[in-house]
């Protein structure tokens, strides 16, 4: 089981690299206009805050990672950051967008439920 989380928390990890790729490089670009469903008008008044918001995700992502990197003694630093995580995605399903709760908080709740039944994380 052991292997089967940390796999789940590296995806988790991946994908909040992705919402930051997302967020501070690629907001106002095609690819992010058609993501979010925005006007350009819109991308440019909201850059700033989606470029803060996308380097909350990363810290998320390096508070993961960082976890996975310590072993078996990152166990409460993994799980401190994946539930952070579903926190923030409840709340952002609840608050902005249900697609949210399904892309960010289910994951994340996915590999908490993973490492809580292994008892741990092995490097």
């Amino acid at each position: 089981m052991t292997t089967v989380a940390n796999i789940a928390v590296l995806l988790v990890a991946l994908l909040h690299v992705y919402f930051l790729v997302l967020e501070v490089f690629l907001w106002d670009k095609p690819f992010g206009l058609r993501t979010f469903g925005m006007t350009p008008e819109y991308a440019a008044a909201s850059k700033k805050l989606a470029a803060n918001q996308g380097l909350y995700n990363g810290v998320l992502a390096a508070g993961l990672l960082w976890g996975l990197s310590l072993g078996a003694g990152g166990y409460p630093t993994t799980l401190f950051f994946l539930v952070s995580i579903v926190v923030v995605g409840v709340f952002g399903g609840w608050t902005v967008n249900r697609k949210i709760f399904w892309v960010q908080a289910l994951p994340a709740a996915v590999a908490t439920a993973l490492v809580l039944l292994s008892g741990g994380l092995v490097a």
